[in-house]
């Protein structure tokens, strides 16, 4: 039951993506618009697919954590980061935000929201980093019950972070 919560939530946060069919192989994924490599991820990590609305999503039973890598290289989403934050926080009630904050990732700036929402009355912890670079936006969240789970999920979200680049030419 716990993993099924957790592909729900999962789902409801992946709103802006577009449909893709690629492939992961050894940390480069290959799309239809774009590819960009990936840090690695520990083994509790299990691929999931969630009607093909991410290019990629992870559930980690043990840490009871989602997260996802998606995709979208269309000219209209050249818009401001913080409108394509809220896009992607459809559905979510009360939320409250705890940092916001622009980093740097592959060589741009990115956005990166830490918050708690509710989808459907269940408490989440989200993190967001929503990225724009040659004309592709790239966002990746982790989802994760609010408090101690967050927290055991984070290293494995920043790693796969750590090690994105979209030097890998398009497909």
């Amino acid at each position: 039951m716990r993993r099924w919560l957790g592909i729900w939530l999962f789902w409801g946060l992946t709103t802006i993506g577009c449909a893709t069919t690629g492939a992961l192989e050894n940390g480069l994924y290959r799309g239809a618009q774009t590819s960009y490599r990936l840090g690695p991820l520990p083994s509790d990590w299990t691929p999931v697919t969630v009607n093909h609305q991410n290019d990629l999503a992870w559930y980690s039973e043990a840490k009871d954590a989602v997260m996802h890598v998606d995709s979208d290289c269309d000219p209209a989403l050249d818009i401001p980061l913080t409108a394509l934050r809220s896009h992607l926080l459809i559905g979510f009630t009360e939320r409250d935000f705890i940092e916001e904050e622009v980093v740097d990732m592959d060589a741009r700036e990115a956005l990166r929201t830490r918050l708690t929402a509710k989808l459907d009355g269940v408490p989440r912890e989200i993190l967001l980093q929503i990225l724009k670079k040659d004309d592709c936006v790239y966002d990746f969240a982790l989802i994760t019950p609010p408090g101690a789970a967050f927290g055991e999920a984070l290293s494995d979200f920043e790693g796969l972070l750590a090690g994105f680049t979209t030097g890998t030419g398009r497909p």
